[in-house]
């Protein structure tokens, strides 16, 4: 199989080819060895390829679902994998292994992929750009040399270019969907309590992350949603589920929705003029299609949020941190992080417990400000970032910053998209236009809990009405 030919499927396309007995689940590895070996030393996007999952692979054990023997890159955090190494691209966590699979791994074995790799992130999952001092800096495949955004860069980057068709991706407070609008793909954050966390965590980061997968097709998207949303033994709650699949759902005609639309600023930096553009484009499109669409915006005070959020992003982190340095035999200190986490872990160490039970309660009152609102209507429309992808360099934890100046520099950038992680709310981004740099632009749409399936249906309509599966990055594996 050629490598265009290759990175011309989705997921569910390949899968269908293995199906038909039209290549192997190996052919497709050894393909995926080619197009890192073609491609990642120009994006930096994978840093560990688990060779045994190539050439010597055993079909034999791969899942029977949806996905059988899709190739498929998992994120250097977790861990997921038993016996695999889970480093958070860190030098403090250097050659640390999982210790048992997790819920999101065995249900992705389930679903069928082959899982022959690791992607990279930055230090710990913190920064806006995937850059670290261990693995190195992670480019969109827009335009060299310019960010692919973070935490989930690597796995965006990798799907962009070619590499694979779906790729893991992980949000604590946007970095499924950064990523997935700086590499122009799809990247929905699922409703909080939707993907099983266990059996190590019972709500990932106090229940602001979650875990799920970057995507370059909606099918792809409802596909795997169906195999990972299963509730597993000892999960703290499970949500409800509409009474059909998501596949399904994607392909069922929509009823008209009321869906509001904002490009208003949260912070002080200014939405780009084009992303602006794009996103009152979309809301033309939406109102075309036959949807009630309103210019409106809840009331966010995001500065006070962003004071509580600290103090829940950075909640023990100081005894994590220890936690793994006894592991390893390390000490916590300039040679085994970067400058910014080092700031953070003397943070942690300083903040008293109370702090954290004062973010909960503000949690709960915003949670029900945003409640209300969407009582008003069905989905809420605006940027997914206010900027397109910058150089590489600007955004990462090596610098010298305060924890809360270095908060306020990150939410710039990802003023749109915490509010979801703080509510549970699902919410995606969508490649719905292109920046004249010749950068993707990525426009993020939420919807009430629990009803994940409306995105995943307007999803579907803007794939067909604003389709995007034919651009194509300059750094591709079909360039190659």
């Amino acid at each position: 199989m050629k490598l265009a030919e290759y990175a011309a499927y989705d997921g569910l396309g390949l899968a269908d080819l293995v199906g038909r007995k039209e290549v192997t689940p190996r052919e497709l590895s050894q393909a995926a060895r080619r197009a890192i070996d073609a491609i990642n030393p120009k994006i930096k996007a994978v840093i560990e390829i688990y060779e045994d999952r190539i050439g010597d692979l055993d079909d034999s054990d791969l899942g029977t679902g949806p996905f059988r023997g899709v190739p498929f890159l998992i994120k250097d955090v977790g861990p997921h994998l038993k016996g695999r190494k889970t480093e958070f691209c860190s030098r403090l966590c250097q050659g640390m292994t999982g210790e048992v699979d997790s819920n999101f791994a065995t249900l992705l074995k389930t679903a069928g992929v082959n899982i022959l790799g690791r992607t990279n992130t930055p230090e710990f999952s913190m920064a806006s750009s995937s850059e670290n001092v261990l693995y190195g800096n992670t480019s969109t495949p827009w335009k060299a040399g310019h960010s692919a955004n973070g935490s989930t860069g690597g796995g965006a980057a990798a799907v962009a270019a070619g590499i694979v068709p779906l790729a893991h991706g992980s949000d604590i407070g946007g970095s499924i969907r950064g990523p997935a609008a700086w590499c122009g793909g799809i990247g929905l954050k699922p409703s909080r309590g939707r993907i099983s966390s266990g059996p190590l965590y019972d709500e990932w980061g106090y229940g602001l992350a979650m875990n799920f997968v970057q995507t370059k097709t909606m099918r792809d998207t409802a596909a795997m949603l169906d195999c990972l949303a299963v509730p597993q033994p000892g999960d703290p709650y499970v949500l409800a589920k509409p009474a059909e699949s998501y596949a399904t759902l994607m392909r069922t005609p929509l009823k008209p929705l009321r869906i509001a639309w904002s490009v208003t600023s949260l912070l002080s930096s200014p939405v780009d003029p084009e992303i602006v553009a794009a996103v009152e484009g979309t809301a033309k499109v939406l109102s075309g299609l036959g949807h009630t669409v309103t210019e409106a915006a809840p009331p966010i005070d995001l500065p006070t949020l962003d004071r509580h959020l600290m103090a829940s992003w950075f909640y023990a982190f100081d005894r994590r941190l220890d936690g793994y340095a006894r592991k390893l035999s390390r000490t916590v200190g300039p040679d085994t992080v970067e400058a910014a986490t080092l700031k953070f872990y003397e943070y942690a160490r300083q903040v008293p417990d109370t702090d954290y039970l004062e973010a909960v309660a503000y949690f709960n009152t915003f949670r029900r400000m945003m409640g209300q609102f969407f009582t008003r209507y069905d989905a809420l429309l605006t940027p997914t970032c206010v900027v397109p992808p910058p150089e590489l360099g600007l955004y990462h934890m090596n610098v010298d910053l305060a924890p809360l100046d270095f908060i306020a520099r990150e939410e710039n950038l990802a003023q749109f998209m915490s509010i979801y992680n703080v509510t549970g709310q699902p919410a995606i981004s969508l490649p719905l236009a292109m920046h004249a740099s010749g950068l993707p632009i990525g426009v993020q749409i939420a919807a009430r809990p629990a009803e994940d399936h409306l995105l995943i249906q307007l999803g579907a309509q803007l794939e067909q009405a604003m389709p995007w599966k034919d651009r194509r990055p300059p750094l591709h594996v079909a360039t190659c």
